[in-house]
């Protein structure tokens, strides 16, 4: 992950993001985000790093934003947090919690979360040191549900959208654009006005050289991703299923480069998001391929889509004590 990391850096991506799972390795298996997140702060220089994201009802509150906070001065203000409410009812058993009440879990810690990064006077009357009202403007809410986008809407906070999201029974066969559109209506016509949108999609992407290669190794790791469903008793498709049945139930974007700009441009979702993150999860290539896929992605997928990468800019100072001098 961090070799991939500083590729991203080094071929131009503005941001790399990492998910928080507890338990189930093939889910990512970083159960401590702010923790990887620092050692990749003393790693990089200018790449914006981010949380997609902390299940909060699983956190202290202000552990989180101490950390954050923290972290934030280390990274010379690259810091973005996104939090959620998490969706794995095993992982809430385990911290000795109700996966049914995460939602009400999750605005308390979210409430406790803006007081302290406020400044404002906790229980006791203390308030957190150093402080990270910076950080209340690079805040993320991740949400499945337009209520949820609205939430985050009114709240003035970035909305961020999975790379997939489960078809209901009323319509199984449901393109990904035509689930979240709706969110997005929800998060716009709830912003404070005047206040610019930010929506962060994600989307599982593997690019190669060779159509022939990418179908191979998405077909071995989509499968795989597949069994592993099954065996949880939650199928997203059939392991045996064909290749394109595979593709469209993990909505992923696979191919050579004029295969996957083309798929993309395809996913009208992307017209009006302010952000675009890549993942290869669920194909989950070997590392070599997923480099150049980073690769292929910078340099010619992104900029056929509008992206530029930013000229260089100065580097802040390395010491932490001369960033926040």
């Amino acid at each position: 992950m961090a070799a991939q990391i500083r590729h991203a850096e080094a071929h131009g991506f503005d941001s790399a993001w990492v998910a928080q799972h507890h338990f189930h390795e093939h889910e990512g298996g970083l159960p401590a985000p702010l923790v990887f997140l620092a050692y990749l702060a003393a790693q990089t220089k200018r790449i914006r790093l981010g949380t997609g994201i902390i299940t909060l009802p699983l956190e202290n509150a202000l552990r989180v934003a101490e950390d954050a906070a923290v972290l934030d001065l280390l990274a010379n203000g690259r810091l973005e947090v996104g939090v959620g409410t998490g969706g794995t009812p095993a992982s809430f058993t385990a911290f000795g919690l109700d996966s049914e009440q995460r939602r009400e879990i999750f605005s308390t810690q979210l409430a406790t979360l803006r007081r302290a990064w406020a400044g404002q006077p906790l229980a006791g009357g203390d308030r957190i040191y150093p402080a990270g009202k910076q950080l209340l403007g690079r805040l993320w809410q991740a949400t499945f549900s337009a209520h949820g986008a609205a939430l985050a809407g009114a709240a003035g906070d970035g909305l961020m959208l999975s790379r997939t999201q489960p078809r209901s029974a009323e319509a199984p066969h449901a393109t990904l654009a035509e689930i979240q559109h709706p969110i997005i209506d929800a998060y716009l016509a709830a912003l404070p006005a005047g206040q610019a949108p930010r929506i962060v999609a994600s989307r599982s992407l593997f690019v190669a050289d060779d159509r022939a290669e990418a179908l191979r190794l998405a077909d071995l790791g989509l499968r795989r991703s597949a069994a592993r469903h099954a065996a949880i008793g939650k199928p997203m498709v059939a392991p045996d299923a064909p290749l394109s049945q595979l593709i469209a139930a993990y909505d992923a974007h696979v191919g050579t480069v004029d295969d996957v700009v083309a798929s993309l441009r395809a996913d009208t979702t992307l017209e009006r998001v302010s952000d675009i993150v890549f993942q290869v999860h669920s194909m989950d290539p070997p590392q070599a391929q997923i480099l150049r896929s980073i690769e292929l992605t910078a340099t010619e997928v992104a900029p056929a889509l509008g992206w530029r990468a930013a000229p260089p800019t100065h580097t802040p100072a390395d010491s932490p004590l001369e960033a926040i001098a």
